[in-house]
């Protein structure tokens, strides 16, 4: 049951919560928050999965009817649900909590979901398989780790394309996180597995979990980097 009287502050204490935690605390607290998740990310002014898409969206050129997608730590379904008003229709999803692919699975949009803790886990999926690769909100430190992205790049099609976005996260002050993605990002461009498409920063993902600002500034919001790349088709 949903409880509309929950609160910023309530969503900020349960975010801050999880502060510290490795992969597998992490995939237990999705499975608890599963049943508020959509309300509390509301709250939160939750605009990362509209961002992602309509980057990927404006760089694009496939067909979207018939553009096979991964939608990796896909959660309740969110991306798909934007991906689908846009035409999009063909869908599989993977996520590290059983209660999060319960929700996306009610939506009605996906083919086929899988359970794998990424980084742990190797992403449960055909290789070359997928015009569309994208994750949304999974790439920091203490989730997906950076060496997973080349498994995102072995799942899409020679031509397709792999949306990625990273949160500037208040638990690595040092973009410890940040520094490693990139390098690994760096390292598989330089071996001609993809090419780069364009690369935004964005100061709007979220309202900050970490911080108490008053609703009116501007500062109040978490950012980060979408990243887009094609597979290249040697």
């Amino acid at each position: 049951m949903s409880d509309c009287s929950r609160t910023v502050e309530d969503v900020r204490s349960l975010i801050q919560s999880r502060k510290g935690f490795n992969p597998q605390q992490m995939m237990k607290f999705f499975d608890n928050w599963a049943e508020t998740y959509e309300q509390d990310v509301k709250i939160l002014n939750y605009r990362e999965p509209n961002l992602a898409v309509d980057f990927l969206n404006a760089n694009f050129p496939g067909s979207h009817e018939e553009a096979q997608v991964l939608d990796v730590a896909c959660g309740s379904g969110l991306v798909a649900k934007l991906m689908a008003e846009l035409g999009f229709k063909h869908f599989v999803g993977v996520d590290c909590s059983n209660s999060m692919l319960e929700l996306a699975a009610k939506t009605g949009l996906y083919q086929d979901l899988k359970l794998a803790l990424l980084g742990p886990e190797p992403l449960p999926t055909q290789t070359g398989a997928f015009d569309v690769v994208i994750i949304v909100s999974a790439l920091r430190d203490g989730s997906v780790p950076a060496s997973a992205v080349r498994q995102l790049c072995q799942a899409a099609k020679p031509g397709g394309y792999i949306c990625m976005t990273r949160v500037d996260s208040a638990s690595d002050p040092k973009q410890t996180y940040k520094v490693s993605l990139e390098k690994e990002l760096q390292l598989i461009e330089e071996e001609g597995l993809w090419t780069p498409v364009d690369t935004k920063e964005m100061d709007k993902f979220y309202i900050d979990p970490f911080n108490n600002y008053d609703n009116e500034q501007s500062d109040q919001y978490v950012g980060g980097t979408i990243y887009l790349y094609m597979r290249s088709f040697n």
